[in-house]
This record gives C-alpha cells, structure tokens and sequence, in this order.
C-alpha cells in the first residue's frame, strides 16, 4: 500500500514520497523526558519532511518482573500524550491491553495500538475498532505474516477500516528475535500499511535477570532492510538515554542518534522510488 493510503487525522507531509515514522520512548516516564522527545522528533520530521507519530505507552501491563517499572499512573500518562498532541500537533499512539481500555485510551489518542501478544484476542481487537480509532495490530511473535488476515478481518468487521499491522519479528529459540522480511509484502497482500518495528525486533527475551536485552547496533541494519523491501513505515523506540530508561532502555535508540539514521534511510527510500519499486 502507498504511503497516500496512511491518511491518520493530524499527519502532515502525506505523498511526499516518505515513509511514516512511529516514534518515541518505550513508556511514559516523566513529561520532561516525553516532551523532550516529542520536540526533537518533531523537528525532525518538518526537516525531512517525514509524516510522523509519537508514540509512547502509558502503561507497560507485559514486564518479566514484578517490580518493572509500569507507569506513573494511566489517566496522568495518557493527559500527557494528549498535551503531546495538542502541544506539538502531531497524532499520538499508545497501547491498550483489554477491552475495557479502548474507549478511555481513545478520548486522548489518535491510534490504538495492540501488543503482539494480544493479536488475536477477539474482544480487544473489537472493542479498539468499535472506537473509530486508527488500529495497529503488532503481528505476534509466533505467527506468520499471512496469518494476520484473521486479526485484520476482525477489525473490519466490526465496521473499521482503518488499520496497520506492524511486524516485530518472530522468537528464535527461548532468548532472541529474528526477522523474516518476507512478511513485509506477504501482509501488504492483504490490503493494509505494514509498519516495521526496528527497536523490539531487536530485543533479546527472557534473560535470566528478567530483564530483557537487545541489540541496538543493528537498527540501521534492520531499517535498511526494512526500507528496501517495501516498508510503508517504521516503529523506533527512542530516549535521550537509554542507559536509565525505565523500560526497554537495552534495545532503543538514542534520541541523538535519531537524525543520522533517518537521512541515511530517506536516501534511500528516494533511491528506492526513483526505480518506482
């Protein structure tokens, strides 16, 4: 699907040629961090001339731990996407976990993202698109990309079209993530924007300290590749340092790092679009 066929309320930059970038911290932390964030990413995008997102969780329900860092509170979190939105006018996404988030999630955010672990749970996926909303569906660890025809036919019949699916690669034994970049244009057959989450696919699960690692040297790598096969956009998690992130800190980006890396992958998405691929 093009990038004309992204057409979120809010999103500037629509037919530039671009892809769509999703982008922000893990999970909300503190508005000084979220709106340091939001800014730079902003500015980026008008520099670029690059439709952007932000996104940012404002709870963290899957922790390996007990005592993981989940939130400074859901109504609080999602008041400061909201002032995200309002502040630096661009749409805002975050995740919901069960069905009866949805609708508060959505008074404050233009999408509604669904986890990768919670694909297939018919209720969510309903109630996310009873609300009207943008819904990005995170394509499951364990599934295959044609497989997610089903959760994308849920979401349309019950009367919602628009929707995204959102590949973060597949678990390759009990501690690592691996990317098969075929799903990219296997679930662009099925007739929505496909999203490439670099960041999470780069995690490394399920370490024993319960704390998951990650290999943030190969985001470019996996933006390349992304770009290459046909991406409509691309999901990074960033911080300005990751190293006291509360949450996903070992596979994000660095929020300075972030310039860098989109040059080098808009050049070659005009590459890219001068072969009219």
């Amino acid at each position: 699907m093009s990038q004309a066929g992204i057409n979120i309320p809010g999103i500037s930059f629509i037919g530039s040629g671009n892809f769509l970038l999703i982008a922000g911290p893990c999970v909300i932390e503190s508005e000084e961090i979220v709106f340091k964030t939001a800014g730079h990413l902003k500015s980026l995008s008008e520099k670029y001339q690059i439709p952007f997102v932000f996104k940012s969780s404002y709870r963290k329900a899957n922790r390996s731990r007990g005592d993981s860092f989940s939130g400074i509170g859901d109504i609080k979190a999602l008041k400061i996407l909201a002032e995200v939105r309002d502040r630096y006018s661009v749409p805002v996404i975050t995740d919901i976990h069960n069905p009866d988030e949805a609708e508060i999630a959505a008074g404050y955010v233009d999408i509604l993202q669904i986890p990768a672990f919670l694909c297939r749970q018919t209720d969510l996926l309903t109630a996310a698109a009873k609300t009207g909303k943008w819904v990005n569906i995170k394509k499951g660890q364990f599934l295959s990309g044609s497989s997610m025809k089903f959760a994308v036919e849920k979401v349309r019949e019950s009367g919602n079209n628009n929707i995204m699916l959102t590949d973060r690669g597949n678990m390759f034994g009990y501690q690592d993530i691996v990317v098969d970049f075929r799903n990219i244009p296997i679930m662009k057959q099925i007739g929505v924007p496909v999203i490439m989450d670099i960041t999470h696919s780069l995690q490394q699960p399920n370490q024993e300290q319960g704390v998951s690692g990650g290999r943030p040297e190969m985001i470019e790598t996996l933006g390349k590749a992304a770009i290459s096969v046909g991406a409509d956009g691309i999901f990074i998690e960033t911080h300005p340092d990751p190293s006291i992130a509360k949450s996903d800190g070992a596979n994000m980006l660095r929020l300075s790092e972030m310039d860098n890396l989109l040059n080098k992958l808009i050049a070659l998405r005009k590459t890219i679009n001068s072969f009219n691929y």
